[in-house]
């Protein structure tokens, strides 16, 4: 059963963030396992039954292609996918909670179909009223996008904002949330899941026909 984060799974990561090295690693695995990966496995299992099956990620960075050799990753995130490169996310960092949900890294299929969506006379002005509604509840809208426009794309096209995206998605950081050691973390990302439905479901739509 999920009882929140200890207040130690954002000191781990903020001493990770001074020291990431193998040897902290190793000093400090079991505070990893017990205060970080523990809670967020628990924490993705309560919430399956609502969002489908969720994924911790690992900690180690992929450092082959990197000039940044530093080997572990200072946040550990969760991920409940709904299609290829869609769903919902959650992650514990030396700041905090992280929610957030949408299209990540889309093949270009994907993004073609996501555009397609956006043009669309009655799914673009739908697509642009949820984000507005997510906007007006606080969240950050962010994604992946182009300095100018796709390719065919007028420059007065209504919905030129939302066309530049190759990602898109949605989400809010709380800092140093006063119940992160408590249940609630489990409500507050509920909560932030479902106000996030609207923006996954029309995602998956436009990316999977």
């Amino acid at each position: 059963m999920f009882t929140g984060f200890p207040v130690a799974a954002l000191d781990f990561y903020d001493d990770l963030e001074a020291d990431n090295s193998k040897a902290f690693w190793a000093a400090h695995k079991a505070v990893y396992d017990d205060c970080v990966r523990g809670p967020m496995l628990a924490l993705l299992a309560e919430l399956e039954e609502e969002f489908g099956e969720g994924k911790a990620f690992r900690p180690y960075r992929d450092v082959r292609f990197s000039k940044d050799k530093l080997p572990y990753k200072t946040h550990q995130g969760g991920f409940a996918s709904v299609a290829q490169s869609v769903g919902y996310y959650v992650e514990i960092n030396a700041a905090g909670l992280r929610v957030a949900a949408g299209l990540f890294h889309g093949s270009s299929d994907q993004i073609a179909g996501y555009r397609t969506g956006v043009d669309h006379d009655r799914r673009g002005p739908e697509l642009g009223r949820i984000v507005r509604k997510l906007e007006r509840a606080g969240y950050e809208i962010g994604g992946d996008r182009l300095k100018s426009r796709p390719r065919g794309v007028g420059a007065d096209h209504p919905r030129i904002e939302l066309m530049r995206h190759r990602s898109l998605w949605a989400g809010r950081t709380e800092i140093s949330p006063p119940w992160i050691d408590s249940p609630r973390t489990l409500e507050e990302v509920r909560s932030a899941w479902r106000e996030f439905r609207p923006l996954v479901r029309w995602l998956t739509a436009a990316t999977t026909t």
